[in-house]
């Protein structure tokens, strides 16, 4: 069977990268890009840097900087209103996942018109729309190589995931040095969630011989440099791994799918507000002792792609090691569970049928190598509560 790969057709990587951004906008034929960026790497000083790359190229410069954490359809109407009031040409999407999420979905809906809500699974935009530049700030989403976004409705306060080539950066640039000046939390939260990408990459239903090798390789840098990072904000070589990774793992489940850790995640950041990586690391550990069994020899692989154990280690040895590694690193990483987190217990298990009812919906679970009922989800999600 083959397998269709879709990439951005270009993507420029390396320490220092994004002073390529100006040629990167000639070869597109851009001539009046928008910055779509958060209030945050305006703090920080990172939209600065590039309306002043795009300043001495003598491209104007126009920034849109009202983008959210946990991006919603009201605020992609904003990004949208402040589209259409000049006669920009091009985005260029600037920060974390959330941000380069919100371009994507700005781009889509400046385009094509309509609802958020429209472009939702099982809906597959193809279409290509207006040329985007994603230039990510964290070791995490992968979202700029990626053909999905994920936007809550902000009347149903569902987490949309919207999926098709429109959602594609035409191209990226990673720069590595971006992360530098992220904390310690955020660089913990992003960098398991690209590990499980990668996870999910390789274990999904719909891998293929090329995810396969991307996951593994993401796998390897992941695992090997996220506590560095963590403990060493200031190491370059930890920081280049992190970044290379988050990058080869969502070109890996850009094109494999993810599965049952981010069907379920997605909810409780939806209702609960915790930020995507976390939600993901709360619920690995669980979703993968209940998966492994389907897939033992793949789950093996994983463990051994990323130190764990090695390459001769039986199935059962390598299953516990994984599994065990897992809790190690959120232990290591201070993840907390719901509970820790501060959600309130009784709202938590009032909303387990509801979450398992968007997860199934958003299709993720499916390619799962254990397919679970909603039961099963409700399950896990009580499993998971007390989770220190």
């Amino acid at each position: 069977m083959s397998a269709q790969i879709q990439l951005p057709a270009q993507i420029r990587i390396g320490g220092g990268a994004v002073r390529e951004l100006p040629a990167l906008l000639r070869e597109l034929g851009s001539v009046r890009p928008l910055l779509v960026t958060d209030p945050g790497m305006v703090e920080l000083g990172h939209a600065r840097l590039v309306e002043g790359i795009l300043t001495d190229a003598g491209l104007p410069v126009s920034t849109f900087s009202d983008t959210e954490q946990e991006p919603s359809s009201a605020s992609i109407e904003r990004g949208v209103d402040a589209f259409a009031r000049d006669h920009f040409d091009a985005l260029i999407a600037l920060g974390g996942g959330s941000a380069i999420d919100s371009a994507k979905a700005i781009g889509v809906l400046a385009f094509h018109g309509g609802r958020m809500r429209d472009y939702a699974v099982p809906n597959d935009v193809e279409s290509s729309g207006i040329p985007l530049i994603a230039i990510p700030t964290t070791a995490g989403t992968g979202s700029e190589a990626t053909r999905f976004t994920v936007i809550t409705d902000s009347d149903s306060q569902e987490k949309m995931l919207c999926r098709g080539r429109a959602f594609l950066p035409a191209a990226a640039i990673v720069d590595y040095e971006f992360t530098l000046t992220a904390p310690a939390r955020l660089t913990a939260d992003t960098g398991i969630d690209a590990l499980t990408h990668a996870i999910e990459a390789y274990v999904s239903r719909r891998a293929s011989p090329f995810t396969d090798d991307l996951a593994l390789a993401a796998m390897s840098h992941l695992a090997g440099n996220l506590d560095r990072a963590c403990s060493t904000p200031s190491d370059r070589d930890a920081r280049e791994a992190m970044m290379l990774g988050a990058c080869q793992a969502g070109m890996a489940f850009s094109n494999a799918s993810v599965c049952l850790v981010h069907g379920m995640s997605r909810p409780v950041g939806a209702l609960f507000h915790v930020p995507h990586g976390l939600s993901n690391a709360m619920l690995l550990p669980a979703v993968t002792r209940f998966s492994a069994a389907a897939a033992p020899e793949r789950y093996a692989r994983c463990c051994v792609a990323m130190g764990w154990c090695g390459p001769d280690t039986p199935a059962p040895e390598a299953l516990a090691a994984l599994i065990s590694g897992l809790e190690a690193l959120n232990r290591r990483l201070e993840v907390p569970g719901p509970e820790a987190f501060g959600i309130v217990r009784e709202q938590w298990f009032a909303h387990l049928e509801s979450m398992a009812a968007q997860a199934e919906a958003s299709g993720s679970p499916a390619n799962n190598p254990r397919v679970p009922t909603r039961e099963e989800m409700v399950a896990l999600y009580t499993e998971v509560w007390g989770n220190a």
